[in-house]
C-alpha cells in the first residue's frame, strides 16, 4: 500500500495586518508602538500540567492572488460646490509624498444628516497631482459632529437626507479626494474549514504594516483639517455669563433601541459562537501591557452559557459514542471550528496551544483539495461556534443526580396573613406536571416558625405525616429516607399536602423564625443527592443558630468607614453554610417577603455562593403581588436547569483570566462551581496579559460548561470565539462593546460597595470614564480642531448615559434616605447575575406614550410599533393629556395625566379618576371593551420580550404624591433628582474633567 507523503502542516492563514477595515491614518503621539505582528508562536498557558512544546507553526504561504477589491463605496449624498478649494488626486502623488487617507464610511446602521456648515479650509501646499476634476465630492464623516455656533462660517443647502433620530445635530463635511481601487490579498483556505476575511487595504501611499510599525506617521500638519473624523462629538459652547449650558439636550445620544450586539466580530470570524453567549469588552485584544494600561476600561468577557436561543437556532448536540470526546491532550481544549487538520487528516493542531494531536481512527476523514475534511459540513463541532457534547462515563464522579426540589417555607403569622403561603402552595401544585426530569424528579418540604415541621410523603400513605422538632440546639432528621420522595410515585400525597398547607397554619399566631436551624436541617436532608433549595422567608431569623439582629439601616453610618458593614452578612454562618451547600451540589434561591427589615445582605449570601438568585417582594400582599410571585416561581421551577455544573474558560497564549464576578463558588483558580444554573444567569471575568508582548495575531476563547441535564445525561456545552490582536489603541475603542463594559462596571461597583462607601463606588465609575475618554481625546488632539467639543468613539456613544444610570441605580444611588437597605441589597444581588440585555434595560428603561394608539379604533396590535416611540427619561417627555408606560423589565409604571380623557381611564380601570381613587389598590385587569383588550395585548407583548420576570403594573396619577415622586420621578434619570445631577450636567462635568488634564 502506497504511503502518502505528509506535506508541511497547513493551518489558518494569518493576516499581516489588523483584520478590521483600515482606518484613516492619524498621528498618535501618545501611542506606544509595538513590534510587527508575526506568525503565531507555540507557547501557551494551560490549566493542566503540560508536556513538551508542540512543533512550531510555519508561516503561511507567501503567494497570494491579488484581485481588485474596491474598499470604499460611494455614499449617496447630494453634490455641493466646493466652498474653498478643490482637492483631488486621481493618479496619486509622486513617490515620497504622503497622501490623505480615504474616507471611512459610517456603518450601515447609522443614517447621517447632511453637512450643515463648512469651515474655511487652510491652503494646502501645492503638489504636482495632475489635472483636478471640475468638482469635489463631499462625503459625510463617520461620526455625528454638531457644529458650534461660534465656529460656523459658510452655510450650505440642506439635503433631503435626514437624521434617523430627531434632534440630533448635523454633520460637518470634509473635502476628500477620490482614490482608485485598492488591492487586497486573498488567503489560503485552512484545513479546518475556516476562511478568515481578507484585511482591507490601507490608504494609498501608506501600507498597513507601516502603520503598525510606525503609528506616529501621518499626513503633514497643514492638511490635518481635511482628515475624516472617525469619532463622534458634541459641541459644548456656552457663552460666558450665560445660564445656557451650551449643550442641546435633544442632541444627546440615547439608547432607544436597547442592547445592540456588535456585529463586526461576527463578520470577521463567522465561526464564532453567537454574541448572546460570549461578549468581550473590546473585540480587539491589545498586544502589549503598555497598550492595555492606556485602555482604562476592564478587559473582560461576559459569559451567558445557557442563554435562550430563538427557535431554529438551538445548540446542536454531538455524541462521539465510543470514540470519546476529541480534546487536546495538553491544554484540554475541545475540538472546535478553529482547529486545523494536517498530515492527510491524521493529525489536528490545537488552536489554543498549537500542539499537534493524533486523530482517532474512528474520527478520521480524508482532506479535499482545499485542505478541508470531506465530512466537514456534517460535523457541527467543526462548523458551529456553540455545540453540546454528550459526556461519557469518565466525566462523572457519581451517577447523574435526578432533578431535586426542596422547599423551605416560613409559616409564621406574617407569611400567612400576607397570603404568601397560599400563593406558594397553589403555584407549586400547578407546576408539578411541568417540573423537568419526569419520572426521576424528587421533591420534599420543610416548614418552620419557632419549631421545625418535617413531612413524611411515602407513597404508601394517603396523607402526609407531619413530625415536629422543637429542640433547636440539637437538630436531627426524623425518617430521613421518606422526606425526599419520587414525585411520580408520591404524587397523590404531595397534592394532598399542598391542598391542606394554607389551612394547616391559618390560625398560626407565631411571630418567631427558626430559620438557621431549618436551614441546617434542609442541608442534612439534601446532602446525599444535592438539588435546588427554594427558601420562602417572611420574618427576620430570631431563634437558634443564625439569628440576626434588627441592625436596620443606621443613618449615622452613612458617609463613614462603617457604612459598608450594613451591606455584608452579619453572621459568618451564612457564608459557611453556602460553602457547604455548594460542596454538596445544592443551589439556593431565596424568596423574601416583608415590609420590615429582614437582612437581605445575610440571606442573599446563600444564593451568591451557590449560583442562585434573590427575589424580593417588599410589603407583599397576595391581592396585589400574587401574579408576579406566581409567574416567577413557576418559571424558576419549570425552566431548564443545568445540575451539578462546573464551568471553565480557556484562552490562548499570553492571556489569562484573573478575577470572576457573579454568583458561584470558585473551586480552584479558574473553575466555577454552579450547583444549579439556568438561562437567566450571566457571569463576568477579567483578563490580564501574562506576557509583555503578544506574538500571536488571534486570541481564542473557549467556555466549557459540564453539567447534568434534567433527563439524566451528562453534557458539556462549549462556546468558542476568536478575537484579533491589535497594536492600535484607536482600534480597541472602535471595537468596544458598551453592553459588556457596563456589565463589568456594574459588578465592580456593587462589589466595591461591600468594602467602601457608596460615594466611592460612584466616583470609581466616573473616574474610569474620564480617564478613558481623555486618552481617546489625546489620540486626535493633534490632527483635529477639537476646541470645545467633547469627542468619543461611536461604539461608546451611550456609555456616559449608562454610567449616569448606574450611579443612579438602586444599589448605588444616594444614601440613607433614598433607598431601603433590604431593597438596595436585593437589587445588588439581582444585577450581579443579569445578562447584558436585561441590565441595560433596567438602567435605561423604555418610556412610551400609548393613549394615541388606544384611541385609534383602526389600529391593531401589529401596528403598535408605529406608535411606540421611546421617549427620553425626563419630565419634559410627559404630557398631562397622555397615558405613558415606563418599563424597566421588572415592572410597569402607568402614568395617567391629569388632563387625560376620562373615557380612557373608565375603559381601562373601570373607575373615574376625577373621584381621586387610591390607585395603589386598583388592579389592572381586562375589561369588556376594545380599549382594555388592546392595552392587555400591549402588556402581553412587552412581557413576551422579557420572559425572565413578571412586570407588574403599578398605576399612578399625575400629582399623586408621594407615590409619583418615588415611583416615577426618582427614575427619570435624565433629570436632577436624588441629589444628583441630570444628563446635561453629567456630560458637562465629564467634559470639564477631561479638559482639566488633557
Amino acid at each position: 500500500m502506497a504511503s502518502e507523503r505528509p506535506g508541511p502542516p497547513t493551518y489558518l492563514g494569518k493576516p499581516t495586518i489588523s483584520p478590521f477595515p483600515a482606518a484613516p491614518q492619524t498621528t498618535m503621539p501618545f501611542l506606544s508602538s509595538g513590534p510587527v505582528v508575526g506568525s503565531e508562536g507555540t507557547g501557551y498557558r494551560a490549566n493542566t500540567p503540560s508536556g513538551s512544546n508542540g512543533p512550531p507553526m510555519s508561516s503561511p504561504p507567501s503567494t497570494y492572488a491579488s484581485p481588485n477589491v474596491g474598499v470604499h463605496q460611494r455614499f449617496p449624498s447630494q453634490q455641493y460646490p466646493a466652498p474653498v478649494q478643490q482637492i483631488s488626486n486621481l493618479r496619486g502623488p509622486p513617490a515620497g509624498q504622503p497622501v490623505l487617507p480615504p474616507p471611512v464610511l459610517p456603518s450601515a446602521q447609522q443614517v447621517l444628516p447632511p453637512p450643515g456648515s463648512f469651515r474655511p479650509q487652510p491652503q494646502i501646499p501645492s503638489m504636482p497631482m495632475g489635472s483636478p476634476p471640475q468638482s469635489a465630492n463631499l462625503q459625510p464623516p463617520r461620526g455625528i459632529v454638531p457644529s458650534s455656533p461660534l465656529e460656523s462660517s459658510f452655510s450650505a443647502p440642506r439635503s433631503a437626507l435626514q437624521s434617523s433620530l430627531h434632534g440630533y445635530p448635523s454633520n460637518q463635511a470634509n473635502l476628500v479626494s477620490q482614490v482608485p481601487p485598492m488591492q487586497s490579498p486573498s488567503f489560503l483556505a485552512p484545513q479546518g474549514g475556516y476562511v478568515p476575511p481578507p484585511p482591507l487595504a490601507a490608504p494609498v501611499g501608506l501600507s498597513s504594516r507601516e502603520q503598525m510599525q510606525h503609528p506616529g506617521v501621518g499626513p503633514p500638519v497643514g492638511a490635518m483639517q481635511n482628515l475624516v473624523e472617525e469619532f463622534q462629538s458634541l459641541s459644548v459652547g456656552s457663552v460666558p455669563g450665560s445660564i445656557d449650558p451650551g449643550l442641546d439636550p435633544k442632541a444627546l445620544p440615547r439608547p432607544f433601541e436597547g442592547d445592540l450586539m456588535p456585529n463586526s466580530i461576527a463578520k470577521m470570524y463567522p465561526l464564532n459562537c453567537h454574541s448572546r453567549y460570549l461578549r468581550l469588552t473590546t473585540n480587539a485584544i491589545p498586544n502589549s501591557q503598555s497598550l492595555l494600561s492606556r485602555w482604562h476600561f476592564p478587559l473582560a468577557a461576559v459569559i451567558h452559557p445557557l442563554a435562550e436561543a430563538p427557535d431554529g437556532e438551538e445548540v446542536p448536540i454531538v455524541n462521539f459514542g465510543p470514540t470519546g470526546i476529541i480534546r487536546c491532550r495538553r491544554c484540554r481544549t475541545y475540538v472546535n471550528p478553529y482547529i486545523t487538520f494536517t498530515d492527510g487528516g491524521r493529525k489536528w493542531r490545537c488552536n489554543i496551544c498549537s500542539l499537534l494531536n493524533d486523530v482517532p481512527g474512528e474520527y478520521f476523514a480524508h482532506l479535499d483539495a482545499t485542505g478541508r475534511r470531506i465530512d466537514n459540513d456534517q460535523r457541527p463541532e467543526l462548523t458551529k461556534g456553540s455545540v453540546e457534547f454528550v459526556a461519557p462515563t469518565e466525566y462523572m464522579v457519581r451517577p447523574p443526580m435526578p432533578p431535586l426540589y426542596f422547599f423551605l417555607i416560613d409559616v409564621s403569622v406574617s407569611a400567612v396573613r400576607s397570603g404568601m403561603l397560599e400563593v406558594v402552595a397553589k403555584t407549586i401544585k400547578s407546576s408539578l406536571d411541568e417540573l423537568p426530569g419526569f419520572p426521576r424528579t424528587q421533591i420534599g418540604f420543610l416548614t418552620f416558625d419557632s419549631t421545625l415541621h418535617f413531612y413524611n410523603m411515602k407513597s404508601s400513605l394517603s396523607q402526609p405525616q407531619m413530625m415536629v422538632v422543637s429542640d433547636l440546639d440539637d437538630i436531627f432528621v426524623p425518617l430521613p429516607d421518606d422526606l425526599l420522595v419520587n414525585l411520580s410515585e408520591s404524587r397523590h400525597v404531595v397534592d394532598a399536602f399542598l391542598d391542606s398547607l394554607p389551612s394547616m397554619f391559618q390560625e398560626n399566631l407565631n411571630v418567631e423564625s427558626a430559620f438557621g436551624p431549618a436551614l441546617k436541617a434542609a442541608f442534612m436532608v439534601m446532602s446525599q443527592l444535592g438539588g435546588k433549595l427554594l427558601i420562602f422567608q417572611s420574618t427576620l431569623p430570631s431563634l437558634g443558630i443564625g439569628r440576626l439582629k434588627l441592625r436596620g439601616d443606621d443613618p449615622r453610618a452613612y458617609g463613614t468607614d462603617k457604612e459598608h458593614a450594613l451591606r455584608i452578612p452579619e453572621d459568618p454562618l451564612y457564608k459557611q453554610m453556602a460553602a457547604d451547600f455548594s460542596k454538596y451540589q445544592i443551589g439556593v434561591n431565596v424568596y423574601a417577603f416583608s415590609d420590615k427589615y429582614t437582612d437581605i445582605a445575610s440571606l442573599g449570601t446563600l444564593a451568591k455562593y451557590t449560583g442562585g438568585q434573590v427575589c424580593y417582594y417588599p410589603g407583599f400582599q397576595s391581592s396585589i403581588h400574587g401574579e408576579k410571585l406566581k409567574y416567577e416561581l413557576a418559571r424558576d421551577l419549570t425552566r431548564e436547569t443545568a445540575w451539578e455544573a462546573v464551568m471553565r474558560i480557556r484562552c490562548g497564549k499570553g492571556v489569562r483570566f484573573t478575577t470572576y464576578h457573579g454568583h458561584f463558588m470558585l473551586r480552584s483558580t479558574d473553575l466555577l462551581a454552579l450547583p444549579a444554573v439556568d438561562c437567566d444567569k450571566a457571569f463576568a471575568m477579567q483578563l490580564s496579559l501574562e506576557d509583555t508582548l503578544l506574538t500571536t495575531q488571534t486570541v481564542y476563547f473557549q467556555v466549557a460548561l459540564l453539567y447534568t441535564s434534567s433527563s439524566g445525561e451528562r453534557r458539556i456545552r462549549v462556546h468558542t470565539a476568536a478575537a484579533p490582536v491589535v497594536t492600535d489603541l484607536g482600534e480597541m475603542y472602535r471595537q468596544a462593546d458598551t453592553g459588556a463594559i457596563v456589565s463589568l462596571f456594574s459588578r465592580l461597583a456593587i462589589e466595591r460597595t461591600l468594602s467602601y462607601k457608596l460615594e466611592d463606588a460612584r466616583n470609581s465609575i466616573q473616574q474610569r470614564i474620564v480617564k478613558a475618554l481623555r486618552e481617546y481625546r489625546n489620540l486626535y488632539a493633534v490632527q483635529h480642531r477639537l476646541g470645545g467639543r467633547m469627542i468619543y468613539p461611536g461604539s461608546l456613544q451611550f456609555l456616559l448615559l449608562y454610567g449616569l444610570a448606574l450611579c443612579k441605580s438602586i444599589p448605588l444611588r444616594g444614601g440613607f434616605a433614598d433607598v431601603q437597605l433590604d431593597e438596595r441589597c436585593a437589587a445588588g444581588y439581582t444585577m450581579m447575575t443579569l445578562p447584558i440585555a436585561g441590565l441595560l434595560k433596567l438602567l435605561y428603561p423604555r418610556l412610551i406614550r400609548i393613549d394615541e394608539y388606544l384611541q385609534n379604533a383602526s389600529a391593531k396590535i401589529d401596528d403598535f410599533g408605529k406608535f411606540s416611540k421611546s421617549l427620553p427619561l425626563t419630565m419634559q417627555s410627559l404630557d398631562s393629556r397622555g397615558l405613558y408606560i415606563y418599563d424597566d423589565g421588572f415592572r410597569f409604571i402607568m402614568w395617567f395625566g391629569k388632563m387625560l380623557s376620562s373615557d380612557i381611564a373608565v375603559n381601562l380601570l373601570g373607575v373615574d379618576l376625577s373621584t381621586f381613587p387610591d390607585l395603589s389598590k386598583v388592579s389592572l385587569c381586562e375589561l369588556d371593551n376594545e380599549m382594555s383588550r388592546k392595552l392587555m395585548a400591549i402588556l402581553k407583548r412587552f412581557r413576551a420580550s422579557n420572559p425572565s420576570y413578571y412586570q407588574l403594573p403599578q398605576l399612578l396619577r399625575q400629582g399623586e404624591q408621594p407615590r409619583e415622586a418615588f415611583l416615577l420621578f426618582a427614575n427619570l434619570l435624565e433629570d436632577q433628582n436624588c441629589g444628583t445631577c441630570g444628563y446635561v450636567d453629567w456630560m458637562l462635568q465629564i467634559h470639564r474633567q477631561i479638559q482639566q488634564s488633557a
